[in-house]
């Protein structure tokens, strides 16, 4: 385990000048945009001159095991939307994140019926619908 921690940057980076500095989130960052690329969820258009803008920003978090080591460097591209007015940006907000009621009668419920249970992580989940 030590041998594969050791080809993990081990600091969280607070800014993105930090992060370019090391070769790993390099790499991170490089694995987010590659599964942009293969699950066709954006394309890089001109910015219209007749319409506002939401920024993004650069979050970078160690993945840790059971035991505190870290297993991967995750940098994730998000949306500022802080800067965003309600009615104006955006009417409904849509979240990708099961609650845990719902994931504790789901196994309640397989229990129950004795139904083979089973996990998956899921490595990037995105929001495929177009928005107006």
């Amino acid at each position: 385990m030590f041998a594969f921690s050791a080809f993990l940057s081990q600091i969280e980076p607070k800014h993105i000048k930090e992060a370019l500095k090391d070769a790993d989130w390099i790499a991170a960052m490089q694995e987010e945009l590659y599964q942009f690329e293969r699950n066709n969820v954006w394309n890089l258009v001109h910015r219209p001159s007749d319409r506002t803008f939401i920024g993004t920003k650069r979050v970078f978090r160690n993945k840790l095991d059971e035991f505190g080591n870290t297993t991967r460097n995750k940098a994730r591209l998000v949306v500022q939307g802080y800067n965003q007015e309600e009615g104006i940006d955006y009417d409904k907000t849509f979240a990708p994140v099961a609650r845990i009621e719902a994931i504790r009668i789901l196994i309640a419920f397989a229990s129950h019926m004795k139904f083979k249970f089973f996990q998956m992580n899921v490595k990037s989940a995105f929001l495929n619908r177009y928005l107006k």
